[in-house]
């Protein structure tokens, strides 16, 4: 069984997500339900089907977050100085081609969010710069193309 990896944030977000849907989220849809059953004929009944649409992505999202917390791997990082990179780090990196500096977090798939600065160690970013340096040069195969990098510094 493959691990997943996580910060203990991530890990804790992930867990309040489950938690909302099995407290809130769920009791409300069923509730929804029945109250959809009481208005009659249930074949022309939009509320209906609506309810058991969203009770079918619920219990999906549910299943998938108890089984991702069951793989779930909380990897510690070290606040110590680093030398490389490694899972947890915040790196900032220049961006070459786009002339321009980047800062990222490098965590686990399910916390990844560029936009916020956090991205997925099994990218193709993630993965290019785990064990590099300051001042390495890495070359990544984006959407976008070929894309450089320095690393300026890893905290």
């Amino acid at each position: 069984m493959d691990k997943i990896p996580f910060t203990k944030e991530g890990l804790a977000k992930i867990k309040k997500e489950l938690s909302h849907l099995l407290s809130v989220e769920r009791p409300a849809n069923i509730q929804a339900i029945t109250e959809a059953i009481s208005h009659g004929d249930l074949s022309e009944n939009a509320e209906y089907h609506a309810a058991k649409e969203r009770q079918s992505f619920l219990e999906g999202r549910i299943n998938e977050l108890q089984a991702v917390i069951g793989k779930s791997e909380v990897i510690v990082v070290d606040e110590g100085p680093s030398d490389r990179v490694v899972f947890g780090r915040t790196i900032m990196l220049y961006n070459v081609q786009a002339e321009e500096e980047v800062t990222y977090q490098l965590v686990g798939p399910y916390e990844s969010n560029p936009d916020n600065g956090q991205i997925s160690v099994s990218s193709p970013l993630g993965q290019a710069l785990i064990g590099r340096r300051e001042g390495d040069a890495v070359k990544v195969k984006t959407p976008k193309g070929m894309q450089e990098f320095e690393i300026l510094e890893i905290r």
